[in-house]
């Protein structure tokens, strides 16, 4: 989907690392992101950062993360705590880079018909291939190889276990749209998309055989799946939710009918539906009165748990929501903006850069909206006010920004016909420059 936005997905979980040693026979590895540049069949043109714990068994479970559209896989890494997760349970993370770009830049392609059948091409071919790559450079598990991604990413993750259950294990989807929702590229710009248009109702039987088409013939198990999606998200209907429910159920031959629901969190609830034998096959998460960003309540977390690599259930507490009442001051700082706008839409993503020598721990970015513009949601930092001067201020997991380290956040807005960017930004009160 075109919709640049990565995902904060937060956790705060317990460790127990008894049992993750690294073994003698393969070399050490830094637990830095590192970029693999020949990884294999690529005709998505992909680019492939991986993140390997220092701590981890000798076949590690693999994990591939994808961002939003205009995002990248570095920027996933850093707004993200797969990583951190990684190095708490021993499994590897993949973060590919789509390059694609249907309007919006960096969209994972799922509306091609290549995207869109087993070994036809595009980036799905890429993303296997990164796989892969992890399965025989680090000895990965390919029995226990998951998908999860933000927006595109999660429209991806959906093509991926449709495309190859026999790839992956399981998947959770964050604001993502049912297999084969997209037409072709025409139909993919929100705004103007029938498939993110809000009108999108096929019947389950329909959903059901686009995914048993993809791959004809296919008798073997599914992958697991866990949906997440914002009751008030404008720019991927909230009712998308449902018919992707209705695929993924449909799939699995299961009722339409949740056999449980709850509230695992305050304004979280949760449906499951689940096999003969009591198995959860598809849960589906709905978080009240969010839009396209979903706030960072340890859904990585619950994510990571529901592949069954935590050993445990998610915790019960997260981490403070709210920066450091008296943020630190940072020497220097650059902001680069981009936009992409449609209709009376636009969404616009701000790398923060931090060019000076010290750490910032805490951070308020201030800019002016141009007339006309207010924010309606945003992702990986809070927004107040929502026109006019605002203030940008940190997550619970991006507060750090490194000497030469950099943050991505982002807001969907309205517009009266002016689309440009702010003119200025301060950092903790210092001047950036801009890019």
């Amino acid at each position: 989907m075109k919709i640049r936005r990565t995902l904060l997905l937060a956790a705060a979980t317990a460790l127990a690392v008894a049992g993750l040693a690294v073994p003698a026979a393969r070399p050490a590895f830094a637990a830095s992101l590192t970029e693999v540049t020949a990884f294999g069949d690529n005709p998505g043109g992909m680019r492939m950062h991986i993140y390997v714990p220092d701590s981890r068994p000798a076949n590690p479970a693999i994990v591939v993360a994808m961002h939003g559209c205009g995002g990248s896989g570095p920027g996933f890494y850093s707004s993200s705590e797969f990583a951190g997760l990684a190095d708490r349970y021993g499994f590897l993370v993949i973060y590919p880079t789509a390059t694609q770009q249907a309007g919006f830049g960096n969209c994972f392609d799922t509306w091609s018909d290549a995207a869109k059948r087993r070994g036809g091409g595009s980036d799905p071919v890429s993303i296997v291939s990164m796989v892969t790559y992890a399965e025989r450079q680090y000895g990965g598990d390919p029995n226990r190889v998951y998908a999860t991604g933000s927006s595109s990413g999660g429209m991806m993750t959906n093509e991926m276990l449709a495309l190859y259950p026999d790839v992956f294990k399981a998947g959770a989807a964050f604001m993502g749209v049912p297999f084969t929702c997209f037409a072709n590229a025409a139909d993919y710009p929100p705004g103007s998309s029938k498939c993110t248009g809000g009108g999108m109702d096929r019947t389950p039987q329909q959903w059901g055989d686009a995914v048993r088409q993809a791959y004809p013939g296919y008798t073997g198990p599914r992958p697991r799946v866990q949906l997440w999606h914002g009751t008030s998200d404008t720019l991927v209907p909230y009712s998308l939710l449902q018919e992707e429910i209705e695929q993924w159920t449909n799939v699995f031959g299961l009722s339409q009918t949740p056999a449980s629901t709850d509230t695992p969190q305050s304004s979280w609830n949760r449906r499951r539906y689940t096999d003969s034998s009591g198995t959860v096959q598809v849960e589906a998460y709905s978080i009240q009165g969010a839009g396209h960003s979903l706030p960072a309540t340890g859904m990585a977390a619950y994510a990571i748990s529901f592949f069954g690599l935590t050993g445990g259930t998610p915790p019960t507490s997260t981490p403070p929501s709210n920066p450091p009442s008296n943020p630190p001051a940072t020497g220097a700082c650059r902001v680069a903006a981009t936009v992409n706008a449609w209709n009376s839409g636009l969404t616009e993503n701000l790398v923060i850069t931090n060019t000076g020598a010290a750490a910032v721990n805490g951070w308020s970015l201030v800019f002016t909206l141009p007339a006309g513009q207010t924010i309606t949601s945003g992702w990986n930092a809070t927004y107040s006010p929502t026109s006019g001067q605002v203030t940008a201020r940190n997550a619970a997991y991006n507060g750090a920004i490194p000497a030469g380290g950099s943050v991505t956040v982002g807001f969907q807005a309205t517009h009266a016909g002016n689309t440009g960017t702010p003119s200025t930004f301060t950092l903790n009160g210092t001047a950036c420059s801009t890019a």
